[in-house]
């Protein structure tokens, strides 16, 4: 698999955008009632995605040009966490995780926090990230995990 990961860039957005809503229709709406995922790609609308971008640095991975996956890292919280969905399962998220860990600890950041979906707990689970509580926001379920570097 030849990805590299490289930090985003405004006109990124659209992209990130497009990739993101992929993901939670195809993959977490089989965690989540219907009627949140309706709602979800508000949220990750291009424009917000760009907003977000001035406030924490987010990375691509990008495949023969294309991108393909996407991370955040907000001081020491892992956010927007997401791999279109015809290239889960073959690492693409483990290498952005580990690119976002390796950025963390050379911040000094001792422990990164993810707020975990539902679908990506088993995942985060995998690479170390433990369980420290559960939280709702409205109708989404939150597990927050940790993981110590």
């Amino acid at each position: 698999m030849s990805i590299f990961i490289r930090e985003a860039r405004s006109e990124d957005a659209d992209a990130i955008s497009s990739l993101i809503i992929a993901a939670i229709k195809e993959t977490n709406a089989k965690d989540y009632p219907a009627s949140f995922i309706k709602k979800l790609p508000d949220n990750f609308s291009a424009e917000n995605v760009a907003g977000r971008m001035l406030s924490r640095k987010v990375y691509v991975a990008v495949k023969s040009g294309d991108i393909i996956g996407t991370a955040s890292l907000d001081k020491a919280t892992v956010r927007s966490v997401f791999v279109m969905p015809n290239h889960q399962g073959v690492g693409i998220g483990l290498a952005l995780m580990k690119h976002i860990e390796a950025l963390a600890m050379q911040s000094y950041v001792k422990t990164l926090t993810v707020p975990s979906s539902i679908t990506a707990e088993g995942f985060y689970q995998k690479l170390g990230y433990v369980k420290v509580r559960e939280e709702y926001e409205g109708e989404e379920k939150i597990i927050l995990t940790s993981k110590s570097l």
